[in-house]
């Protein structure tokens, strides 16, 4: 054990589109071979507790099937099933280095995971494994925004931090905006009147209800997710 974390049990949301890279679309092995190895390293040299909850929009987005006139429930588990896809393809990564990984589904699908048993998942954690949390939280309507809040607060996690493709929270889309201001810091009523587009409310109600820090950081420079657990200033911090 080299650095000393900031936190010693984390839970990491990754967003399915970081998965894609450029392309936006499906997995990018390269990609997740370069995630997996920050999250082997960050593991290692720190000795943090790591769950992961991974999103599936680079393969199917329930709201955005819906909105193609798709029944809201069909879509929602559509997308809960590209999770569990991103997540095993994360633990072939992960455990590749040699780091012992479970992923825990919330919808039963024995032979490719555990079911999600929170007990389980806590115990696996002290063991020094990886947890991924697939399938969302079982239940449609919800994101894996929520899911990440909701996992986070079962298994007491000392904060969340969420890998994006932008480097932070900003007051408008930096992408469509070049001059859109980034903020350091932020309170979770802050992200609920400006409706600021971090998390879906009921995940920010969730953090806020349950006192879970938030830190909001880009995934695609290196070290970014160590430095987060280090409790480096990076990226937007939301409490």
């Amino acid at each position: 054990m080299g650095e000393k974390p900031a936190y010693s049990r984390v839970l990491l949301k990754i967003s399915g589109e970081a998965l894609a890279g450029a392309s936006g679309i499906g997995i990018d092995p390269v990609v997740i071979k370069k995630i997996a190895g920050e999250i082997y390293d960050v593991v290692n040299v720190t000795g943090v507790e790591m769950a992961i909850v991974v999103g599936g929009g680079n393969i199917f987005r329930g709201i955005a099937g819906s909105a193609k006139g798709m029944d809201r429930g069909t879509a929602d588990y559509m997308g809960m099933l590209a999770t569990v896809i991103n997540g095993l393809a994360l633990q072939d990564a992960i455990e590749k280095l040699g780091l012992e990984t479970r992923v825990q589904s919330a919808i039963e699908m024995r032979q490719v995971a555990e079911p999600y048993i929170r007990r389980r998942a806590i115990r696996h954690l002290e063991k020094g494994r990886v947890v991924i949390f697939a399938a969302g939280t079982g239940n449609p309507f919800f994101s894996t925004d929520t899911t990440a809040a909701l996992r986070a607060a079962e298994i007491s996690a000392d904060a969340i931090l969420m890998a994006k493709n932008v480097d932070g929270v900003y007051d408008s889309d930096p992408l469509l905006n070049p001059a859109a201001i980034k903020y350091e810091e932020l309170a979770y009523l802050d992200v609920l009147k400006r409706s600021l587009r971090v998390m879906d409310s009921t995940a920010v109600s969730l953090c806020m209800d349950n006192n879970i820090p938030l830190i909001v950081f880009g995934v695609e420079q290196t070290g970014n997710i160590k430095k987060a657990v280090l409790g480096e200033k990076i990226g937007t911090y939301v409490h």
